[in-house]
């Protein structure tokens, strides 16, 4: 972090402060379950002394936050659904302390309303400074540029993934910025692909590392249309760095393998395998998750994962699939500390990645949601409607 944050109220909240602030991401959870767990008990008290709406959710649980002793105890934590803030604004702070109002949505679908105030926002974004600086890809001295895979900003623009990805150029000085997602001047925006080869090419012949951000879906189809036209392969910068996130959601039907994503970037641009990753993240929860070297969404020491049935929401073990449900303390703006996700996925235990991490990590096994709950990387995918031939 730039500068030493502070929780809304040290008294109330000094576990929170401690998790939050650990800035090695991926050491082993019995060194901090102690310190994770009391963390939860102050942000859950928090919420419901702050939030009508979660004082009286705890009371229709008969919820007592007296009852968190233990890690598993944390599944007792009255939840809330992630597409339950596409409907709802809750808050736990007064709206002046609203640092930041974000987006999920693109130009279609239902929008989360989620609400940052200062520490919320710069907690999150401490945690992604910290996996930058562990992987390496901090380099102030080393000036890049970058092409975003995602929508282009006005300067009114609340979305979540455009400001993700920008927020994300900060880690080495810009040179120059391309959008995939180019603005179309009604509020719309349009991929351009043949943009998008245009600076590939131009990029690759400049010779700086180039930072590639966003949506799969649009790297695929901006590499397959090279293919298709012939263009040969180019050399990039072997320090770029590839970063995707938002998935593939409603173009399931055209997606691939994130290997073979991965191996067409290898061939098309030069960039090893190394240097591409995947990042899980959403607006309803902002504690990044980024790929290890082994391709992996290894959990850092700030959140804890469940897996949950998709029928009885009981918690299930290593290796099964169910709801993800993600706990963290870092949020004080709103009550979304504990929040299941539409996503399917499964959990295992870090030993059996190979990569040396030894926090367990997750895999995302697909979408358990209804059509009309769009998140921003379907909206996206709508933009690609006639234009992957």
């Amino acid at each position: 972090m730039d500068r030493k944050l502070k929780v809304p109220n040290i008294e109330k909240l000094k576990n929170v402060q401690h998790v939050c602030e650990q800035i090695s991401p991926y050491e082993d959870f019995s060194k901090s379950n102690d310190y994770f767990v009391a963390a939860m008990k102050e942000i859950t008290t928090w919420h419901i002394d702050q939030c009508d709406f979660y004082k009286k959710l705890s009371e229709s649980q008969n919820f007592s936050v007296q009852s968190l002793k233990n890690l598993d105890d944390c599944l007792k934590i009255p939840h809330l659904w992630a597409h339950f803030f596409k409907a709802h604004e809750v808050l736990s702070v007064s709206q002046k302390d609203i640092l930041l109002h974000l987006t999920s949505s693109g130009t279609t679908g239902q929008k989360s309303q989620i609400f940052f105030d200062d520490w919320t926002i710069g907690s999150a974004q401490g945690m992604v400074d910290s996996i930058f600086e562990t992987y390496g890809w901090v380099t102030p001295n080393q000036k890049c540029n970058y092409i975003l895979f995602s929508y282009e900003t006005e300067s009114s623009s609340k979305l979540g993934t455009a400001y993700t990805d920008n927020f994300l150029c900060k880690y080495a000085p810009i040179n120059e910025v391309f959008y995939a997602l180019k603005l179309t001047g009604d509020g719309g925006h349009e991929f351009d692909s043949f943009g998008t080869i245009e600076a590939f090419q131009k990029f690759a012949k400049e010779g700086l590392p180039v930072r590639l951000f966003g949506f799969p879906a649009f790297l695929y189809f901006a590499l397959q249309r090279m293919k298709k036209l012939g263009i040969p392969p180019i050399k990039m910068h072997p320090d770029s760095l590839v970063f995707l996130g938002g998935g593939w959601k409603g173009n399931a039907d055209k997606a691939i393998s994130k290997q073979e994503l991965y191996s067409l970037a290898e061939e098309m641009l030069g960039i090893p395998n190394a240097r591409l990753r995947d990042g899980f993240g959403s607006v309803e929860h902002c504690v990044p998750y980024v790929e290890c070297n082994n391709h992996e969404f290894h959990i850092p020491v700030w959140s804890r994962v469940f897996i949950r049935d998709v029928e009885t929401l009981r918690p299930l073990g290593f290796n099964e699939p169910g709801f993800l449900h993600f706990v963290s303390p870092y949020i004080t703006s709103m009550p979304a500390h504990s929040v299941i996700m539409g996503d399917m996925a499964s959990l295992h235990e870090g030993k059996n990645c190979g990569c040396g991490l030894p926090t367990p990590y997750f895999r995302i096994l697909g979408r358990a949601g209804l059509s009309k709950n769009k998140s921003c990387a379907l909206a996206a995918s709508e933009l690609l409607k006639g234009k992957s031939s």
